[in-house]
């Protein structure tokens, strides 16, 4: 490969491929093996050690995207969270963590982290500001998440970058909603970059997989413990990973198009009481997701009127999907309450302002004005 700066197709295309020699196919062969030989060998090979072919060459176009040394790829989101914090904690330390973050990642702090003897805290905000007086002298990571699931809240990464440096504090952030497409965090100083590749790297709902890009230090750090909760994904996904990027900045940006028409058309609606969009110039931290996004995803919220069932109205859409996941080729609905954040009690879902209404809207590469016909004869069904 070209020591130059590629352009993004190209990255998505070409970084990272197995080359196959024997045959000269034009993608990648998998190696479905699980036993390597071991002598006379450069690298000695085993799934959990996350360095098969497929999976050595993944990580080189997952760290491309990203902008960083280095890169690893797990089975899901959650064992890419858990496997990256888990790396760098151990009792005694202390955690401050973005209050509205993903509901998965909230459950597994609170309900695992006791265990451990690790100490965590919860902002009131997504303010940088909020994070100073929750130091403490034993504090090791901030965890944020910008855009958040599902009130697509922005938080500011410099200004949370800064703070932690100063301080000697790793920076984590999930960057799922945003993707590499719209947003890379290393740039703006933070450490750790993690996705739900279940999500946009994938693109097609049909695998489960994580991944994290970091420098090469911390990868290392992060492979040590990885490899002991064995979170390695299969060499078939890999390769269906691996498909999938090759079109993401495609996708991504076809989507992201969609979405911005999408936000605008809902906020003047009738019907609808609130869009939670960071694209919008009503969202409270518009310039500062300006600031920091190269786009403004794909992802949004919405609250319809009152008197209007959310799930009266999910039920009726014809086109649009109501689904569990996101970042799909197809548009999704979900209720947060019911899904994400179904983990969370009553009190804790309202005091991050998750209420029962709230619509969280994945949207995919359809024609806007068949969406905008999807949800306007929904709502008409529902108010009848």
């Amino acid at each position: 490969m070209m020591n130059k700066k590629l352009g993004i197709n190209t990255t998505c295309v070409h970084v990272g491929e197995v080359e196959d020699k024997q045959f000269k196919g034009a993608v990648s062969p998998i190696y479905m093996s699980t036993s390597y030989a071991f002598s006379n060998v450069d690298v000695k090979r085993y799934p959990r050690y996350y360095n098969t072919p497929n999976q050595e060459m993944l990580c080189k176009k997952i760290a491309a995207l990203e902008n960083t040394e280095d890169a690893m790829i797990f089975s899901s989101g959650m064992a890419a969270i858990s496997s990256a914090m888990l790396a760098f904690l151990k009792r005694g330390d202390h955690v401050v963590i973005q209050q509205v973050i993903y509901g998965g990642t909230y459950n597994f702090i609170v309900s695992e982290f006791d265990k451990y003897g690790i100490e965590y805290s919860f902002t009131e905000s997504d303010k940088a500001s909020d994070f100073v007086p929750l130091i403490k002298e034993n504090t090791k990571i901030f965890y944020i998440e910008t855009p958040s699931n599902p009130l697509l809240g922005i938080t500011d990464m410099k200004a949370i970058a800064d703070v932690a440096k100063e301080r000697k504090i790793l920076t984590m952030i999930d960057n799922t909603f945003a993707s590499p497409i719209n947003q890379n965090p290393y740039n703006f100083g933070i450490d750790i970059i993690i996705h739900s590749a279940t999500k946009y790297m994938g693109g097609h709902s049909d695998i489960s997989a994580g991944a994290v890009a970091a420098s090469q230090e911390h990868i290392e750090q992060i492979w040590k413990t990885a490899i002991n909760l064995g979170g390695n994904l299969s060499d078939q996904t890999v390769w269906l990973l691996e498909r999938s990027l090759k079109t993401l900045n495609l996708r991504v940006k076809e989507q992201t198009k969609n979405a911005h028409i999408m936000a605008g058309y809902l906020e003047q609606s009738n019907d609808i009481d609130k869009v939670y969009y960071p694209g919008l110039e009503s969202h409270p931290q518009y310039e500062v997701a300006k600031n920091q996004m190269k786009g403004f995803g794909a992802m949004l919220s919405f609250e319809l009127k009152k008197g209007i069932d959310a799930m009266d109205f999910q039920n009726n859409l014809s086109l649009i999907k109501p689904s569990m996941s996101l970042a799909g080729l197809e548009s999704t609905t979900v209720s947060p309450t019911q899904t994400t954040h179904a983990l969370l009690s009553e009190q804790e879902r309202l005091e991050r302002g998750i209420k029962d209404g709230l619509i969280r809207f994945s949207v995919g590469i359809e024609e806007p004005e068949d969406l905008i016909a999807d949800i306007e004869q929904a709502i008409k069904k529902v108010k009848k």
